[in-house]
């Protein structure tokens, strides 16, 4: 039976992201840092080929992946944006760390909201619709390997409802530029809605001291 190959790809280091901060529609470009790391893990690593990419709006992702797959048919999709961060948007976790509505959007709960941002529920629904619609056109294009360049929080929540093996969140959390392949079979897709996260991107694993560097801080929401 015909599979299909999506490769999962978060962005690379924005300033925000080193500063660690929230930054969600904060629409910013990649800083020296992420552009760097991104070049050294393609030269020395490489990222798996692929027919066609999909890409967040966002220019870090749009930068990523002209980087990573320049010249490839893309496409943009609105609905793989990251999180609206709401009130928390552009700061840390060190500002907000006596906020009563900051403590209780950390608790995880899926109607949790930050004030004028997205609920968890909204988000995980806006970007997991996005790769049903997706994975349902590949199917039935015949597109067989594509690359989704998104966020780190759009990654979590895919691999968190649709990933087997199925583990929470915060457990798909991935360095910047890296990421993960996923197998898709028709039948199991459409009687269960899963796919088998089948490697990690890089495939050739890094050493601790070179996943280091492309680990930022990220909110754990």
């Amino acid at each position: 039976m015909k599979s299909y190959k999506i490769h999962l790809i978060r962005n690379g280091l924005t300033e925000g992201n080193l500063n660690g901060l929230y930054i969600g529609r904060t629409d910013e470009p990649l800083c020296p840092q992420g552009l760097a790391g991104l070049m050294d893990l393609k030269n020395n690593y490489g990222y798996p080929l692929a027919d066609y990419v999909f890409t967040s709006p966002l220019k870090r992702c749009t930068e990523t992946a002209q980087l990573l797959y320049p010249d490839f048919p893309t496409a943009v999709i609105q609905e793989l944006r990251e999180c609206d961060f709401g009130d928390f948007e552009g700061k840390s976790a060190d500002e907000l760390r006596e906020d009563p509505a900051y403590r209780e959007w950390l608790q995880g709960k899926s109607d949790a909201c930050p004030p004028n941002g997205e609920s968890n529920r909204s988000f995980a629904g806006r970007v997991c619709g996005s790769f049903i619609r997706i994975v349902d056109g590949m199917i039935s294009s015949g597109l067989q390997n594509a690359a989704v360049i998104t966020h780190g929080g759009a990654i979590m929540a895919i691999l968190s409802a649709f990933g087997i093996p199925q583990l929470p969140m915060s457990e798909w959390l991935t360095p910047a530029g890296c990421g993960y392949t996923v197998l898709i079979t028709p039948g199991i897709w459409a009687s269960h809605k899963k796919i088998e996260v089948y490697c990690d991107i890089p495939e050739k694993p890094l050493s601790d001291e070179e996943e280091a560097q492309f680990w930022d801080w990220y909110p754990e929401a």
